[in-house]
């Protein structure tokens, strides 16, 4: 891995990235080519500053189980088909980082050894230390958790930094900035505000568990291309979630 001389505040970080991310409703591909090639040279650069990096991705563009079960579908097979969704997800960024020249790997929660790795906590570890982006499909491997518990999860378990919830929007709002006109973006929140408030950028569970595992979270526009550069040099980026807000 390329290293650089530059002080980073967080060198091993998780990167949570929703599966919508990826798609482009305009083309009406779930997968667009474009949007990959860009998340591939965000990471890349992420990886190009010294940082060890995880990544959990959605599968929002393909199929959610939440939306399937308001359909008729049961919960339980509509979260195994969302996780399956994540895997696809996963299996694209990892062939764009490829060809962007960056190293990656698959491990899932799921055994399916033919596709992926089966996630092994010491393995990833491994994986990290040499050079390699890890991204984490398949959800926690259990219906009823979002992909935002996982990455919470997968963050614990590899011992990151922080976690980096990229959004389409800078940060955390007091409301939907996209309705609300008056809506204002926190700097900073800590975990039993965001709790108690039930700011709805990740879900209850993820929240308690980086609280639990003191994991600061980074909330922040993924489609500014110099964001996560910001974020892991310690400046004031998006929104700051952890113990003392």
């Amino acid at each position: 891995m390329k290293k650089t001389s530059r002080k980073l505040k967080y060198r091993r970080v998780l990167l949570k990235l929703s599966g919508e991310v990826l798609g482009n409703r305009d083309s009406g591909e779930c997968l667009d080519p474009a949007r990959l090639a860009y998340m591939a040279d965000q990471v890349r650069r992420l990886r190009a500053l010294g940082c060890e990096v995880g990544v959990v991705l959605g599968g929002g563009n393909i199929f959610r189980g939440l939306a399937g079960a308001g359909r008729g579908v049961d919960r339980v097979t509509g979260d195994s088909m969302g996780m399956l969704a994540t895997v696809i997800n996963s299996l694209a960024l990892m062939n764009a980082l490829e060809a962007a020249g960056v190293p990656a790997s698959v491990m899932t929660a799921t055994d399916m050894p033919r596709i992926a790795e089966p996630f092994v906590a010491r393995r990833a570890l491994r994986h990290l230390a040499e050079g390699r982006v890890v991204i984490f499909g398949g959800g926690t491997g259990n219906p009823y958790f979002s992909t935002d518990s996982a990455a919470a999860l997968k963050a614990c378990e590899i011992g990151a930094d922080v976690l980096l919830k990229a959004t389409k929007v800078d940060g955390v709002y007091t409301a939907d900035p996209k309705k609300d006109p008056k809506a204002e973006r926190y700097r900073s929140l800590t975990y039993e505000t965001a709790l108690e408030r039930r700011l709805k950028v990740m879900d209850a569970a993820a929240f308690a568990l980086c609280r639990d595992n003191a994991i600061p979270i980074v909330v922040f526009d993924f489609f500014n291309r110099n964001a996560l550069a910001g974020v892991v040099a310690g400046k004031a980026v998006g929104t700051l979630v952890s113990e003392k807000g």
